[in-house]
């Protein structure tokens, strides 16, 4: 008689696939809620499932099923006690039972497919206590699926039972969720994953050196089942001994040790040593992409260990970068740590796009070395208030760019002048004027009028009525040439509306209770607008902003820069122009 032929390979994923609650990993404060709810018989009628791929959604959905439909010899009653298996927990683990039905919604996403569960969730279960439907990826289902289902969700038979599984638990229309008890299954964390590793490979027979674990801990990313498809692949690859050289070129990942190496040399400015370790790794077989990656990851892990020190104690760290880590965390600066990550970062993209991927993480690298001592502005401006002599010697003016071409797009903007120049010292304010300009009429009562004794208690009057098409034409399209008080003469602007003169003489009317005469001189210089004043004004302070020594000393420490903006404080942002209007004209007595 011949041999039998040897039982079919099954993958770690599925040879240890959870069967009960027990052994589920790292969704403790789910199976918690699920105790106290069958404890109570406070069962819900519909569940949904969320979270990253791999983490036990579906595994879960199974489990509950049997919990629904558990039978023994004392009867029928729902348990979350599952070691002992009942009457239909084998068929339900195999998936043949005819009472729990399993739908893929991304393959089946019409109305049609939905319409069959509706019509069979009519007829009662053939053997088990509950009808149990477990639909996976529920996301994917149509918009009509949705709507079709949602009246038998809300009202399902006491017999029938619903669980959604999803990884875009965003996709679900609220209308699902809220008539679902929802459980987000966590990530498994690396120290319960480590463990749980281990005690399967002890009983493969299977050994492992802890760094190559870690290895693919950090690769698993919390996924169990992409931890257990890794751990199936290393064992192949390792012939059976899992080993951290094996699993380096298995995932393609550069020495972990060499890789905090290249981020010491870099960071300390020495290019020619960084770049050779470069070529040594990528000799090795490891990736640039990855390369950039890695040194992204540990600057990250770098940061959070100087914000959070009890970082270093995670267990799938290697003992080089719990070490090393912390002794950079602490000889690094915030700010270097900031800029090599946002290099690395633009890098990685970078490198995705070259031609070349060597050549374009090796000039990441090098932008990275030399950017690393790299002084910031607030560094070079204390640098330069320290050094009296370099603000105080005479800077001659930078002749304006030929033409045809544009500066570089930097922005240097100056609030105030601190190098005690003249030139942006503004005279004091005479009170009176100043009182005048700021003053807005507060009524003691809703039907009190104001007073106006000037053009810019007039700009600020219609402000506070929040009249801002008068206050508009005021600042932008007239120019004032007289006033008094129930008289003004105003020049319109070119393109100016002609009946805004009409619309002003109204409001006055009514924020003063009395007639005002508006008139347009058609005789009066063309003197500025309001907004006109401001703006040479600011045009004014821009210039004697640029003639003082320390932003001239900034301006040549930083080729290209140009000053945008200049803020004074403490000044009336509305001039007052009653005092530069021309005298009003006496009138003939004849």
């Amino acid at each position: 008689m011949a041999d039998a032929a040897p039982a079919p390979y099954v993958v770690l994923a599925r040879k240890y696939r959870p069967v009960d609650f027990s052994t589920l990993i790292g969704q403790d404060a789910m199976v918690r809620t699920l105790g106290n709810a069958f404890k109570q018989n406070r069962i819900h009628h519909a569940f949904i499932l969320t979270g990253v791929r791999g983490v036990g959604k579906t595994t879960t959905a199974r489990i509950l099923a049997r919990a629904f439909n558990y039978e023994d010899e004392s009867g029928r009653h729902p348990t979350l006690n599952l070691e002992r298996e009942g009457e239909h927990c084998r068929a339900i683990i195999e998936g043949r039972h005819v009472d729990v039905v399993e739908m893929d919604a991304a393959s089946n996403t019409g109305i049609n497919d939905i319409r069959e569960i509706i019509d069979s969730v009519r007829y009662g279960p053939v053997s088990a206590p509950y009808k149990v439907y477990i639909i996976d990826e529920v996301h994917m289902l149509s918009t009509a699926a949705f709507n079709g289902l949602l009246k038998t969700l809300e009202e399902p038979p006491p017999y029938v039972k619903f669980i959604f599984a999803t990884t875009e638990i965003r996709k679900v229309p609220v209308t699902i969720l809220s008539r679902c008890q929802r459980f987000d299954l966590r990530r498994v964390g690396a120290e319960v994953m480590t463990d749980y590793l281990n005690g399967l490979l002890e009983r493969e027979g299977v050994s492992a050196e802890p760094e190559a674990l870690a290895m693919i801990v950090r690769a698993g990313e919390g996924s169990v089942r992409d931890s257990l498809s890794l751990l199936d692949q290393a064992i192949a690859h390792g012939s059976g001994t899992i080993v951290a050289d094996t699993v380096k070129a298995m995932l393609g990942l550069g020495d972990r040790a060499r890789t905090i190496d290249l981020f010491e040399a870099v960071l300390g400015g020495q290019v020619a040593e960084a770049l050779t370790i470069v070529r040594e790794l990528y000799d090795a077989g490891a990736d640039p992409q990855t390369l950039i990656a890695d040194l992204a990851d540990f600057t990250h892990l770098v940061t959070r260990i100087k914000v959070v020190p009890a970082t270093a104690d995670d267990m799938a760290l290697t003992p080089d970068e719990r070490q090393r880590g912390s002794d950079l965390a602490g000889a690094l600066a915030m700010r270097a740590l900031s800029r090599a990550w946002q290099i690395l970062f633009k890098g990685f993209d970078e490198v995705a796009r070259a031609g070349n991927a060597l050549q374009a993480a090796e000039m990441v690298l090098i932008r990275l070395a030399y950017a690393a001592d790299l002084p910031g502005p607030d560094e070079v401006i204390a640098k330069l208030t320290s050094q009296p002599e370099a603000i105080e010697a005479p800077v001659e003016t930078p002749a304006p760019p030929a033409a045809g071409t544009s500066s570089p797009p930097n922005a240097l903007s100056r609030p105030q002048s601190r190098g005690g120049g003249q030139a942006m010292r503004q005279p004091a304010p005479d009170p009176e004027t100043q009182s005048v300009a700021v003053a807005q009429p507060q009524p003691k009562e809703p039907q009190a009028f104001s007073r106006v004794e000037s053009y810019s208690e007039l700009v600020a009057l219609a402000g506070a009525k929040r009249d801002l098409l008068v206050k508009h034409a005021l600042e932008a399209d007239m120019r004032p040439v007289t006033f008094s008080h129930g008289r003004i003469e105003v020049a319109l602007r070119d393109g100016a509306d002609p009946g805004i003169i009409s619309t002003l003489s109204a409001r006055l009317q009514q924020w003063t209770g009395e007639r005002w005469l508006v008139m347009v001189s058609s005789k009066a210089p063309a003197g500025p607008t309001l907004r006109e004043q401001a703006e040479q004004k600011r045009e004014e302070a821009r210039d004697a902003a640029g003639e003082d020594p320390l932003v001239r000393a900034i301006l040549e420490t930083f080729p290209g820069a140009k000053l945008v903006n200049v803020t004074v404080r403490d000044t009336d942002p509305t001039p007052d122009v009653a005092e530069t209007m021309p005298p009003e004209p006496e009138e003939d007595d004849e």
